[in-house]
């Protein structure tokens, strides 16, 4: 038996422009958020872990007896670090005489924390090395 063609229904009403302005503001939101998200992945894929540094930043000074070793530690990579964990060591004739260390929490790509090292003896009379030691990723 052949059925009758069923015609198309007419009877709703055209889209109105208020609904038209909204689906295309709607497809617009929906085009950045998918468009971040890939980005967020592409640059993920990409990025580097931390490249930390640490190096004296300027003349080391002398107040009540104490001395005061200026430092700033950079992480060049393109990844977070947390408890980044420097290290300071005073040789005096190859002889550990002091050593410091801090805990830098949150490092995050691109970024520079300054601080300053503390020492009894002047730095300036054996050798100084500053270095970091370790950290972790978040």
């Amino acid at each position: 038996m052949n059925q009758p063609a069923q015609t198309p229904r007419t009877d709703e009403p055209p889209r109105s422009r208020a609904e038209w302005i909204t689906f295309g503001m709607a497809s617009f939101i929906l085009a950045i958020v998918v468009g971040l998200v890939g980005y967020t992945w592409l640059d993920e894929q990409q990025q580097q872990p931390p490249v930390l540094s640490v190096r004296n930043t300027e003349k080391i000074r002398a107040a009540n007896g104490q001395f005061y070793v200026p430092f700033v530690v950079t992480n060049n990579g393109g990844q977070t670090a947390e408890s980044v964990y420097i290290l300071a060591e005073l040789r005096v004739g190859g002889t550990i005489v002091e050593t410091g260390h801090l805990e830098v929490d949150f490092l995050s790509k691109r970024e520079k924390v300054e601080g300053a090292f503390i020492f009894n003896h002047d730095p300036e009379q054996g050798q100084l090395t500053l270095r970091v030691t370790s950290y972790k990723l978040p």
